[in-house]
């Protein structure tokens, strides 16, 4: 027994030299993992931006006026949801069937709240909302306006008739976010598709030249269908 022990401890010296070697042979496992690990220890512990609020100019020509907050729930991981309003629109978008909004005297534009939220995931490792993204998001929109009709001597009389566009959206949009460096200022720059369900109750007006004097006559029209739409825009907003 006395000569059996040196050999013993040989033994299991021996085993343990070969498990660090082991270890040692893989080492972008246990760094990426740690390097995981401290970037979501850091997002619960370090204090950064967690929150976002942003705006988006350029939809106010397309009739839209909404305001938008961004919340961070892990590193990777942020809930965004915006409300706003729609007003009169100043761009036709003929590719998914959409026209402006009439300029003329008669037309009443009858805002309407709008609203949309959504998931987004960042495809990098960062403890404040920046980077490239993924985004799916539910978006609702109804442009309302009411429009009086004309008498046969172009005068606008009593009657009223409403346009009513309703439009439900699924998007699927990729962008990139960059917070400013030395300040918590950030923009925002985002595109992709969109799946439409639209209900669209169109007031049409047309002079009527059949009759023994001309005349202004109106078509109610109402349709629901489905289509593709696409956006691209930019959002600049501050971190908190």
């Amino acid at each position: 027994m006395i000569r059996r022990t040196p050999s013993l401890l040989h033994g299991l010296s021996l085993l343990l030299c070969l498990c660090a070697l082991a270890a040692h042979a893989q080492p972008g496992k246990p760094r990426v993992v740690l390097y995981k690990d401290r970037v979501a220890a850091a997002f619960d512990t370090v204090d950064c931006v967690k929150n976002v609020i942003k705006v988006n100019p350029l939809l106010f020509f397309r009739g839209e006026i909404p305001i938008y907050y961004e919340r961070a729930i892990t590193h990777r991981l942020s809930l965004e949801a915006g409300v706003g309003v729609t007003l009169r629109n100043y761009i036709a978008l003929s590719f998914t069937g959409d026209d402006a909004d009439d300029f003329g005297a008669g037309t009443e534009i009858i805002p309407r709240l709008s609203f949309n939220a959504g998931f987004r995931y960042y495809f990098v490792d960062d403890v404040e909302p920046q980077g490239a993204y993924g985004q799916l998001t539910f978006a609702h929109l109804n442009y309302t306006k009411d429009i009086r009709t004309k008498g046969a001597t172009g005068e606008l009389t009593d009657e009223i008739l409403r346009d009513d566009r309703t439009y439900n959206d699924v998007r699927l949009l990729f962008g990139y976010q960059r917070l400013s460096s030395n300040s918590n200022w950030l923009f925002d720059v985002y595109a992709g598709p969109a799946f439409r369900d639209r209900y669209n109750v169109k007031v049409e007006e047309h002079l009527d030249l059949t009759g023994e004097r001309p005349q202004w006559a109106y078509n109610v029209n109402k349709s629901k269908d489905q289509t593709v739409a696409f956006f691209l825009g930019v959002k600049i907003g501050v971190g908190f």
